[in-house]
């Protein structure tokens, strides 16, 4: 009996041995680990491109601002192939008066804009400044010239170098034919509109730099982006002319290059976003290309 009743007491210890080793935690099976909990993937934001716009942006306005304008057009069409920029070029005063009129998009002047213009409603959006160089020969011991005297140098009424003291020479002022907006800066700044006795006006920039190179007693105009070193710039009232001195206003013969909105008169997407793309810094190196300074962002 004893016997029996131990083999029964074994019997039954075994069974609970097997039982224990078979259950599991969360009734999973045995030897198996609990599946891992993992975070949900994320992936970084991606860049969007610009929404694809559709419509026209008409300007008008300044001459001057022709290449910079042709460049910014071409290059916005890269981003919104969608829009159809037009340009006119009617005048300064033409374009700020079209903005104010509502006959145009975005009004150009290549000058600043008059107190009347603002109290109207005319704001102004700068995209680019003008440089325009004072060249002279390199063998010119003449180094630097007032605003006064590169006026008497254009209207004649200084007529020899050495009146500046410079060589005992005659000067031979060069200049870019009428129309020109190089010659349209220069005259309008230095205050010589229509007075300039020019012994050559020629059709560019190139021919009028090649013309100085060769003349011991020449001097020109040029944009700052031309001058090379067959030519020296002058300095003008003792500053160098140079993009650095030109973005900080102490160049003296510069002038803006202003897209001109209206105040209160909501753009189209369109047209904003030209301004935007004119006036962002993605477009310096277009306006160095197209002869003009870009102005510090």
């Amino acid at each position: 009996m004893k016997k029996k009743t131990l083999a029964l007491l074994l019997s039954a210890a075994l069974c609970v041995g097997m039982l224990a080793g078979c259950g599991g935690s969360g009734g999973g099976s045995a030897g198996t680990p609990a599946p891992e909990t993992s975070a949900p993937e994320t992936s970084a934001p991606e860049t969007q491109a610009p929404a694809a716009l559709s419509g026209t942006v008409n300007t008008n306005g300044s001459t001057s601002m022709e290449k910079v304008m042709g460049a910014l057009i071409e290059s916005f069409g890269s981003v919104q192939s969608g829009v159809t920029v037009s340009y006119s070029g009617t005048g300064s005063s033409s374009g700020i008066q079209s903005i104010l009129d509502g006959t145009c998009d975005i009004g150009l002047s290549s000058r600043a804009l008059k107190d009347e213009e603002v109290s109207n409603g005319a704001v102004a959006h700068i995209v680019a400044l003008d440089g325009v160089a004072i060249i002279v020969n390199p063998a010119n011991t003449v180094e630097d010239l007032t605003v006064e005297d590169i006026a008497k140098l254009a209207t004649g009424a200084i007529s020899n170098w050495s009146e500046l003291g410079g060589a005992d020479g005659p000067v031979a002022f060069i200049g870019r034919e009428a129309g020109s907006g190089t010659r349209g800066a220069f005259e309008e700044i230095v205050g010589v509109a229509d007075q300039c006795v020019y012994t050559n006006e020629l059709t560019s920039t190139g021919d009028v730099i090649a013309n100085v190179a060769s003349n011991p007693n020449a001097i020109g105009y040029a944009s700052l982006s031309a001058v090379d070193d067959t030519v020296k710039a002058v300095k003008v009232n003792g500053v160098e002319a140079s993009e650095a001195t030109v973005q900080d206003g102490s160049y003296a013969i510069q002038r803006p290059f202003v897209m001109v909105t209206k105040d209160g008169a909501a753009p189209s997407d369109a047209t904003q976003a030209f301004l935007d793309y004119a006036m962002s810094g993605d477009v310096a190196d277009i306006i160095r290309a197209a002869g003009a300074v870009p102005p510090v962002k």
